[in-house]
């Protein structure tokens, strides 16, 4: 028979164990506690500083909205002598070189990152990736000297005779390429822009691509599939949220950009149909005038500002919309 003693002993080594995982189990417990109210607070930081910059854009713009209603929009007239503003040429001419950008940019930025995928040697793959990356670093004020002591002058000599020749000629888009040839408006900014947005484009659409697994490449090159096969109908849909959400990051740093735009602008508040004719971007407008600005037109800024947010919101919403409708589709077709 076993004593006492040893009876105790064999109960505490039984229960050091047990004691040990319950210890281990709370402290798991604590740091799991801490690490959701740690990431929690990084996330409300960011909620609140994005209210706190909506309100303080509100509250700046006040003035300017309880003088011209929404009719700011819309109005023309930029005129700091006798306090009349308008938001019209300046959103004009942010959404026109963004969207020339875009439609330069985009389709460039794809034929990159399908080259570093699908089709360039092994060798020679790293060096392009890193190129493209390191053109995503460049300031956007080497961009806009860029444009403007290299790029325009060569624009102005030999990029807008040709396109007055060519394009100009033509019924309905004719009046988009006349005007001075003086290599700077808005058609500039939008290819110095497609300059800028195109390594972010091809970067984030290069990243996406590459997470497509191998097995669904080679079972579509197995069953006989081209190239263009597979992009269409195996890489597309499987990274149709990356690329979707590459060119809303594009687009993002067309709407804002500041420095390179204001460079090649030619920063005159007047609404011409040529995409020859110098123009205003909102963050040009407010790169140009904010310094100086008085009370009632800093409040003209502001409204300016709180505009491009709104357009940069709807953006973002219609692209979410978009994958969200894309994606009922497919579920409605399975």
């Amino acid at each position: 028979m076993s004593s006492p003693h040893t009876a105790d002993q064999a109960a505490d080594l039984g229960q050091g164990p047990a004691a040990s995982m319950i210890a281990i189990a709370r402290r798991q417990q604590n740091q799991d506690f801490w690490f959701h109210k740690l990431t929690m607070l990084f996330s409300l930081v960011v909620l609140f500083s994005l209210i706190g910059i909506i309100v303080s854009l509100i509250l700046q713009s006040l003035p300017t909205f309880q003088k011209f209603g929404l009719p700011f929009i819309w109005r023309i007239e930029w005129d700091i002598i006798n306090e009349e503003f308008g938001a019209l040429i300046s959103i004009f001419g942010t959404l026109a070189s963004a969207t020339i950008a875009l439609l330069i940019a985009v389709p460039l930025s794809f034929g990159v990152a399908l080259f570093l995928t699908e089709n360039c040697p092994v060798w020679l793959r790293r060096p392009l990736g890193t190129a493209v990356e390191l053109l995503a670093a460049v300031p956007s004020i080497i961009y806009g000297m860029f444009g403007l002591f290299i790029f325009a002058p060569l624009f102005a000599e030999y990029g807008q005779p040709a396109l007055q020749s060519t394009l100009g000629q033509m019924p309905l888009i004719g009046p988009l390429f006349g005007g001075a040839t003086n290599g700077i408006g808005i058609l500039a900014a939008g290819l110095i822009l497609a300059f800028m947005i195109l390594p972010f484009i091809a970067a984030v659409m290069r990243d996406v691509f590459e997470i497509v697994p191998p097995i669904l490449r080679e079972s579509a090159y197995g069953i006989g599939c081209t190239t263009w096969e597979v992009v269409r109908h195996v890489v597309l849909p499987y990274t149709q949220k990356g690329v979707i959400g590459g060119v809303m990051l594009g687009l993002g740093r067309a709407l804002g950009e500041t420095m390179a735009v204001t460079f090649v602008i030619g920063n005159s508040q007047r609404l011409v149909p040529s995409l020859f004719a110098p123009g205003s971007s909102i963050a040009s407008t407010l790169a140009n005038e904010f310094a100086e600005a008085g009370d009632f037109h800093l409040s003209a800024l502001f409204a300016l500002g709180f505009l491009l947010f709104i357009i940069t919101f709807v953006v973002l919403a219609l692209a979410k919309l978009l994958v969200a409708r894309n994606e009922k589709s497919k579920g409605a077709k399975t």
